[in-house]
């Protein structure tokens, strides 16, 4: 499996001209400083699922942290 994933990822690299590993600069964090920017932070990362019109309310979406949030849990 390593030599498969290795391959691959040279082989990648070749094709779309870029080097190091398949995940690089892919993610990244930021500190979240105030209570006004973690609320904001959150309320776009639980309406991505309706802008991508995955779902009609960001409830409607399994896997979304909004339960808890909401106290539907």
């Amino acid at each position: 499996m390593r030599w498969i994933g290795q391959n691959y990822v040279r082989a990648f690299n070749l094709r779309h001209g870029r080097c190091g590993t398949l995940w690089q600069g892919r993610f990244k964090s930021c500190l979240v400083q105030t209570e006004q920017y973690l609320l904001s932070v959150m309320r776009y990362i639980e309406l991505n699922p309706v802008r991508a019109a995955m779902v009609i309310r960001p409830e409607d979406f399994r896997w979304s942290s909004v339960h808890t949030h909401l106290g539907m849990v």
